[in-house]
């Protein structure tokens, strides 16, 4: 079904853009491409810290090609299922390097057994490599995600003379946060575990499965699109379908070469440098395999669509926290040809508590559909409290950090939760039971 655009008002110039500055964007994105093309499929063995340069570059310009892609098939398909989509699509590279660690963890596996190395080999052990990506990716999308949708919404308000402090999503983003409340509650109990088992994928793969049926049902609008999106979603049926088909096609084929390299070449830099392979996998990978999202949501709260942009970051938490997380464990046995989890250390089961501490304080704060600036400065805190209380710990205590700051977001979710409780039952209520049509009619 096709959907006409929506039509900005007369004093609206946020989606005015001449087509043959939108056509010349979007092949400066794809030139951008093109040397990690070139990387990927030659000979030459460049440094590893340039190698990485060029195929997190690639990454990147393949997330703007995702992005217009994904906005451009809003015009033939309902509003909530693009926004999913959109999440979805947006989280691919993310998938990408996850899988490609997940992989070598289940190759390590099969050959040296739990210990995931071989006797007498020096840095961290490919097993912890997948969740380590896992783990700083998704608390950087709360992180940072969430609190730059509020600090640039907040920016455009000064400057457009208005006073508003909150970011409201619409009611029918219950589902999105209902649906991450219940995977954030599962995932708690992940530390408590030896490994990451199937039957954890199963489950998280099954709330996916649950919430895509539920966002399916949204029912259609017309789509706001600027830039390049509009440009394409203004072309005839036919013509849209198969660019912006095009687009994701490439976009994704670009990532799936680029992932395993990129991955690969940053390890192999920061093993030469001297940087810890941990420090680089956990939070400098997800830079770029999270520029999907983090630009989508940015364009969207720049251009005051503020509630787009939290509501995408926010399906993408629900996509990273249920399907990704779920993938990991069949990824893993399928490669170590077994049926046994992902192991779990003491650090991974410390770094899924903390993630999953700050997922459940994150959906406590959102349980009124709304997030403050005040709010969103306390995630931002707290996001950066590890890393100082990091340095004030003796080493001998190490991973105390982490532990008192999952137990900080613990508390808080809870004193939100009761704070915030006339909303609970409404917004679970509408997230689960309650149809589109209902919710949309307010």
């Amino acid at each position: 079904m096709s959907i006409p655009l929506a039509q900005p008002d007369s004093h609206d110039t946020r989606g005015a853009m001449a087509p043959i500055r939108a056509v010349v964007m979007l092949a400066a994105v794809v030139a951008a491409v093109i040397p990690a093309f070139v990387l990927r499929f030659s000979s030459f063995e460049p440094p590893a810290g340039f190698a990485a340069a060029v195929f997190g570059l690639g990454i990147v310009a393949a997330a703007f090609l995702l992005a217009w892609g994904a906005e451009a098939a809003q015009v033939d398909i309902s509003a909530g299922l693009a926004i999913a989509v959109l999440a979805f699509i947006a989280v691919l590279p993310e998938y990408a390097v996850d899988m490609v660690f997940a992989s070598k963890g289940g190759r390590a596996y099969a050959a040296h057994g739990r210990v995931c190395r071989a006797v007498g080999a020096t840095g961290e052990p490919p097993c912890s490599l997948a969740l380590a990506n896992m783990t700083g990716s998704n608390r950087l999308l709360i992180g940072i995600g969430w609190t730059l949708v509020v600090g640039i919404a907040w920016y455009q308000w000064r400057r457009h003379g208005r006073a508003d402090t909150d970011v409201r999503l619409e009611r029918t983003n219950s589902v999105e946060v209902s649906y991450l409340l219940l995977a954030s509650l599962y995932a708690l109990t992940l530390p408590l575990k030896g490994s990451l088992t199937l039957i954890d994928g199963a489950v998280l793969v099954a709330i996916f499965l649950a919430y895509t049926v539920r966002i399916a049902k949204a029912p259609s609008e017309a789509p706001h699109l600027v830039g390049p999106a509009r440009v394409i979603g203004e072309l005839p049926t036919k013509q849209r379908r198969i660019v912006y088909c095009s687009l994701l096609a490439f976009a994704a084929l670009v990532i799936l070469l680029c992932a395993e390299r990129f991955a690969e070449a940053l390890v192999d830099g920061g093993r030469a440098a001297g940087i810890s392979e941990f420090f680089l996998v956990q939070w400098v990978a997800p830079l770029a395999s999270e520029a999907p999202e983090l630009l989508i949501a940015a364009m969207f709260a720049w251009r005051m669509a503020e509630a787009s942009g939290l509501s995408t970051l926010v399906s993408s938490k629900v996509n990273q926290w249920t399907l990704l997380v779920g993938t990991l464990p069949v990824v893993f046995a399928v490669t170590s040809s077994s049926t046994h989890g992902l192991p779990l250390d003491a650090l991974q089961r410390e770094e899924l508590f903390l993630t999953g501490a700050q997922a459940f304080f994150g959906v406590a704060v959102l349980i009124s559909l709304s997030i403050s600036i005040r709010e969103a400065l306390m995630l931002f805190g707290l996001f950066w409290a590890q890393f100082v209380v990091r340095v004030i710990v003796p080493d001998r205590w190490a991973g105390a950090e982490r532990i008192g700051v999952g137990i900080a977001y613990l508390i808080l979710g809870v004193l939100f939760l009761i704070r915030q409780r006339a909303y609970v039952r409404s917004t679970l209520r509408d997230g689960f039971r309650t149809s589109y049509v209902l919710m949309s009619r307010e």
